[in-house]
């Protein structure tokens, strides 16, 4: 249940489900998700189903996983990327075989370290991880191509925003009860925000404890 073969009907799944890039979907295939989960959840990994990952976080399901990357790369090849919310490390290895760069900041520094084995296990160097507060993004890095948060914000973090390059997009989960996918743009024009699919996602929370 964790070989190549069941990642391929994942991929195979993902493309029935209406995702479109290739990049996207052969990065997912290259990727071993099994490998960010608890061993004991390993069989599960290719369902499309979120898994707990422990301290009351989760792994998102691959298609939302897969619809956030697309949305955020809008067909181009990604220079620098950041991620909020490392979690597991799935999605940043993704990442890493999108962008040139990828920085990931995680408030919890358990998961981070567990992230930072699992990264080196795969021999992905382009990646950095951050221990801090996503809602501040990663100001000296920036300006970053490419946003993704794996967490709930009420609203569009204003530093975010003003981290994203021009003509960068970022996606994120917007809402509290009800949320939805967001797309956010930096145009000539400005800002410009759409709202797509609901989801459901834990909350960006404040802080970055030990």
């Amino acid at each position: 249940m964790t070989s190549q073969r069941t990642r391929m009907r994942m991929v195979e799944r993902l493309r029935d489900q209406g995702i479109r890039d290739e990049a996207v979907l052969a990065a997912m295939a290259e990727v071993p998700r099994h490998i960010f989960v608890d061993e004991a959840l390993a069989q599960r990994a290719y369902e499309d189903i979120a898994l707990p990952i422990g301290f009351g976080q989760t792994i998102s399901n691959p298609f939302i996983v897969a619809r956030m990357l697309e949305l955020v790369r809008g067909g181009e090849a990604l220079g620098r990327a950041l991620e909020i919310g490392t979690g597991c490390g799935y999605q940043a290895a993704l990442l890493s075989k999108l962008a040139r760069e990828v920085y990931s900041v995680e408030r919890l520094s358990a998961l981070l370290m567990k992230a930072r084995v699992r990264l080196r296990e795969l021999r992905i160097g382009n990646v950095r991880l951050k221990h801090g507060d996503g809602h501040f993004g990663l100001k000296e890095a920036g300006p970053f191509n490419a946003i993704v948060m794996a967490a709930a914000a009420a609203q569009v973090p204003d530093a975010l925003t003003e981290q994203l390059a021009p003509g960068g997009r970022m996606v994120l989960p917007l809402g509290t009860r009800e949320q939805h996918l967001v797309l956010v743009e930096r145009t000539p024009e400005g800002i410009v925000q759409t709202p797509l699919d609901p989801v459901r996602f834990v909350p960006l929370l404040p802080g970055a404890p030990m």
